[in-house]
């Protein structure tokens, strides 16, 4: 497994990172560091950039000027597979699955080498498929890996993609919205799925709406409004930043 290193060392930053849409800067102009080896969040009001955010970084959009860098690296731009070899995984709002491939299929998408058939074929002997149950097991839906991903509840497909982002290996985890539309059990399971991992050496960039989840998990928060941070800090004193009651409560 990775190790992510000690909290504080260098890690995801981006200086200047600006993304239009028409005449919007869904990201204006952001300069963000976050904390390698910590758990770090990203918040903000409904279109303050977030998920975009996530997207230039991970190479899903192209950005329209600024660096994105990741352990000291220029990643600007590179496609989404050059971002997760160096060591970025992600989520997605919306759960990106297979719904008609079983649960064990689905993990064995992200592994690395020849093709998904080959893979299947010899699928008692081979390494990916005892990583891909030992993850299933760690997320504790190992019990349907052959149940259809479609037949899944949605907090059981949140946690079939996390488990998927963890096939490749990466140092550094990216999840948009984990606790969205997710009841409170499995919200508890991600929540110590996160710290479980935090402490093994991973580093989290969580995107959330559920400031509960954010205050109790992070150790460094972020704020967007409008396209651009206005705030950062733990989790006491972002709750306690005018900039950020103002962004939220207009006051």
């Amino acid at each position: 497994m990775s190790t992510a290193g000690a909290p504080g060392a260098r890690g995801l930053e981006t200086t200047g990172l600006t993304k239009s849409f028409g005449g919007v800067r869904a990201v204006d102009d952001a300069s963000v560091v976050f904390h390698h080896g910590a758990v770090n969040a990203l918040i903000g009001p409904n279109g303050s950039g977030k998920t975009t955010f996530f997207n230039c970084v991970t190479g899903l959009v192209k950005p329209d000027s600024g660096i994105a860098s990741y352990r000291g690296e220029d990643i600007t731009g590179r496609p989404p597979h050059r971002i997760a070899r160096a060591g970025i995984g992600r989520s997605f709002q919306l759960c990106r699955i297979f719904p008609r491939m079983t649960v064990l299929e689905n993990m064995l998408v992200p592994a690395r080498s020849r093709s998904l058939l080959g893979r299947l074929r010899s699928a008692r002997q081979r390494d990916d498929v005892d990583r891909a149950r030992e993850l299933l097991a760690r997320v504790g839906i190992e019990h349907l890996e052959d149940a259809e991903a479609r037949d899944l509840s949605y907090g059981q497909q949140k946690l079939l993609e996390l488990a998927g982002v963890l096939m490749a290996d990466p140092e550094t985890i990216m999840l948009d919205e984990p606790a969205g539309g997710v009841n409170p059990a499995l919200i508890d399971r991600i929540s110590a799925l996160v710290r479980a991992l935090n402490a093994e050496g991973r580093t989290f960039l969580i995107v959330e709406h559920n400031m509960d989840l954010v205050m109790s998990l992070s150790d460094h928060v972020v704020v967007f409004d409008r396209g651009r941070p206005i705030a950062a800090g733990s989790p006491d004193e972002v709750r306690d930043d005018p900039r950020v009651l103002e962004a939220y409560l207009g006051i």
